[in-house]
């Protein structure tokens, strides 16, 4: 039966979780989740919750509780980093009444722990945590090895499906597109990005910080090659800082290395040509806690599949955060492929099945997933321009929109890109091409 095909998920990242999620959900008995790190506890900083995510999460039934530790965004405010002048100002009310949900902004680690307890949830589900895997093998039946990060011997495991969603760095596509003889090599984006969340505590004694974290705007400083964006999250108790600079700090550094403990010193030369009170939120980040991260992207691929094998998430289309759907992305993945894998879709179990149905999906992601990825780019392009005209061109849309019209050159805020982006419902999308390819549910 279907039901009982052995589903292997390489990952336990959002794409991998959810991708887990959805494929129980759909009735298959028989998924385990092989994830590298000894125990799930989840970190990172803030995270936006999309409309097109939250419609998801609400379908596997976990949306509430993420939902109840975040913050809607009532507007956003785009200003010039070295003054602090507002550039353009986009009220965001309309996006619940447009798409059904509105746009919120929360913790990751309620995001992945939302998703998680989903999975935990799900008998069908299991987790073999401190598994390193290597020597993958694909066609109709894959297979790996798996080594035990905490000691015993390794051990081969043969599967039906393999999910490969362990992330930009991952070995999964890697091995798969260097079996094809195609390059799947992750590369520097040549930016950057520090990750820091202030408390409450913290800037309650300057009152125009404060400002910041009772309001219910989502801000973007920007500046030449650099921008802020911040956000209050998990109840106002957090604000929550996200930046994009040049990666210099990465000079020399090991090309496996995508972190760097940082110093505060370089930090705040990086926006010293930004506001006083820019300087002063950044300076309330403790000596010794500043982290920056490499941000590393690849070139589209030319397949996602490769016989039973699928890339799903980061390991197939890492996108810088300059459009906040990195995460959506990987659980919009998910979601397609319990449509198109369902057991009363791929009934007779056969791997030309499968791989049939892995095609639909790679049909639905993966030209809205590539041109999000350029989309994000184009945005981070356009918020980091320096003196000239190509800025005096930007900034003058910026003023018809403070006059009320026209579009918002920050491609996250602008309606029309929003419509594209939040009114998609991949998964009606992947019914309808299943239907249309004959991939369809037997009863």
């Amino acid at each position: 039966m279907a039901d009982n095909l052995r589903i292997a998920v390489v990952g336990a990242g959002m794409g991998g979780l959810a991708a887990a999620l959805a494929l129980a959900k759909a009735g298959h008995k028989n998924i385990t989740i092989y994830e590298h790190a000894p125990n799930l506890g989840f970190v990172g900083a803030g995270i936006q919750l999309a409309p097109n995510m939250a419609r998801i999460l609400n379908n596997f039934g976990c949306w509430e509780k993420i939902r109840s530790e975040a913050v809607q965004c009532a507007n956003t405010s785009i200003r010039e980093g070295s003054t602090d002048k507002e550039l353009g100002y986009v009220d965001l009310g309309y996006v619940k009444d447009k798409y059904g949900y509105p746009h919120m902004v929360g913790h990751r680690a309620s995001l992945a722990g939302g998703l998680c307890e989903g999975c935990e949830k799900e008998s069908a589900i299991t987790f073999k945590l401190g598994s390193q895997i290597s020597d993958v093998k694909f066609g109709s039946k894959p297979s790996f090895t798996v080594t035990p990060s905490r000691g015993g011997d390794s051990y081969n495991v043969e599967c039906d499906i393999l999910l490969g969603a362990d992330g930009v760095k991952s070995n999964t596509r890697v091995a798969m597109l260097g079996e094809l003889g195609l390059q799947g090599q992750a590369r520097d984006s040549g930016q950057a990005a520090y990750r820091i969340m202030l408390t409450r505590e913290q800037m309650q004694n300057d009152p125009e910080l404060l400002k910041l974290i009772e309001s219910d705007t989502v801000t973007r400083w920007i500046g030449e090659k650099k921008h802020i964006i911040a956000y209050p999250i998990h109840n106002k108790t957090i604000y929550n800082i996200s930046t994009a600079q040049p990666d210099v700090n990465f000079a020399g550094a090991p090309d496996a290395q995508y972190t760097t403990r940082g110093s505060k010193k370089a930090m705040l030369e990086v926006y010293g040509d930004f506001c006083p009170m820019i300087h002063r939120m950044l300076d309330l980040v403790p000596e010794g806690e500043v982290v920056e991260w490499k941000l590393r992207v690849h070139d589209p691929l030319e397949t996602w599949v490769h016989g039973s094998t699928a890339l799903v998430g980061d390991a197939c289309h890492p996108t810088l955060p300059h459009m906040a759907q990195g995460a959506a992305q990987a659980i919009e993945d998910g979601a397609v492929l319990g449509v198109v894998l369902a057991p009363a879709r791929i009934a007779d179990g056969k791997p030309e099945t499968i791989e049939k149905a892995l095609k639909l999906y790679e049909r639905v992601r993966k030209p809205r997933a590539e041109a999000l990825v350029e989309l994000a780019a184009e945005s981070g392009r356009a918020m980091h321009l320096g003196a000239g005209k190509a800025k005096e061109e930007r900034d003058k849309v910026f003023a018809a929109l403070k006059a009320g019209s026209g579009k918002v050159p920050d491609k996250w805020a602008d309606a029309d890109v929003q419509s594209q982006v939040y009114g998609v419902d991949v998964i009606a999308d992947a019914e309808k091409l299943c239907e249309e390819e004959g991939l369809v549910a037997k009863l």
